[in-house]
């Protein structure tokens, strides 16, 4: 069976094609970018509806097939930016009435997790899921993926693309702000906000903020210090959820984790504990359509089907919501 699937939660539209036995045909995105400000929900939106024909074809090109021979269409649904969500499920729609084809909606944070797992092999891990509007501690217990932790108001993220738009990197900033950190030699001490098991940015965004105004300190310093007061931070949370599921593999997921630093503290982490950290490719750690094909084909061959008049969006769909019968 070959699913198409569509990835429109943010700032990039993707399509991937996958089959049901596991190989990856296509992984095609576009993703909006600026010099100047974040994402703004109807620039995205239009960006998206602008390019989503270029981007299908190309992965239909690469994986040299037709829209006749996908089996199955399936497309984030949530959660996600409503502008951005909006232009996915409009193109699933149309491709699934027009060819005829079955459609599913998926969990967008669930698809990281299944993505990873197929892309490396772990078995049954706590994934740590640091995207840009959020930061999750995942793991399957009691027949759903629970939250053993989260943060309680900015994804991290998009905390340090706002942090790299103060300092005047542009969006995406993480990248940027990576380079940067690689020159600082200081540590400044920055507020360290663990709630539990949850985690908090706000504060600390504003307390960089003070310190980026008052001229201080280096741009570099301070990017040093933040890679490594936050990812202290997800690498706690991460640890005692390992400890307290008695799991003893980790896997990464969201786009921050393609962070070096923040995978070499993780890997630290599980030595010490004499774990294990999985680690999938660049490609699947974004925002792509492939890991959305792949999560509609698990839950599509434990026939999960939905009918065409329930694929509303769900922008504040959470993990923990998501009923898990294909495991």
């Amino acid at each position: 069976m070959i699913t198409l699937g569509i990835e429109t939660t943010a700032h990039t539209f993707g399509v991937g094609i996958v089959t049901d036995k596991g190989e990856f045909l296509a992984n095609v995105k576009d993703m909006i970018t600026s010099e100047h400000g974040g994402i703004i929900p109807a620039q995205a939106g239009e960006h998206h509806f602008n390019i989503w024909e270029t981007v299908l074809n190309q992965a239909l090109d690469r994986a040299k097939i037709t829209l006749s021979d996908v089996d199955l269409i399936s497309f984030s649904q949530g959660p996600g930016i409503g502008n951005c969500l909006r232009v996915g499920a409009f193109v699933a729609r149309a491709l699934a009435l027009t060819y005829k084809k079955p459609i599913i909606g998926v969990n967008h944070c669930i698809a990281h997790l299944s993505i990873g797992k197929v892309r490396t092999k772990t078995k049954d891990p706590v994934l740590l899921y640091t995207s840009g509007a959020n930061m999750q501690v995942i793991a399957y217990e009691g027949k759903k993926y629970r939250i053993f932790g989260e943060t309680l108001d900015m994804g991290v993220g998009n905390f340090i693309d706002s942090v790299a738009r103060e300092i005047g990197l542009g969006f995406p900033g993480g990248p940027k702000l990576e380079k940067l950190a690689l020159q600082g030699k200081n540590l400044i001490r920055l507020p360290y906000s663990i709630k539990g098991m949850d985690l908090s940015f706000g504060g600390l965004f504003t307390n960089v903020c003070q310190k980026i105004k008052s001229k201080k300190y280096t741009n570099e310093d301070l990017a040093f210090s933040i890679q490594e007061t936050v990812f202290a931070m997800l690498v706690e949370v991460a640890e005692r959820a390992m400890a307290h599921t008695g799991k003893n593999e980790l896997l990464l997921g969201g786009g921050v984790a393609c962070n070096t630093r923040l995978q070499k503290m993780c890997e630290i982490m599980c030595k010490e504990r004499g774990a294990y950290v999985f680690v999938p490719e660049r490609e699947y750690l974004v925002d792509n359509g492939a890991m959305i094909a792949w999560q509609g084909s698990i839950q599509y061959n434990k026939r999960r089907k939905q009918n065409i008049s329930r694929t509303q969006i769900q922008p504040y769909w959470r993990t923990d919501e998501v009923k898990v019968d294909w495991i």
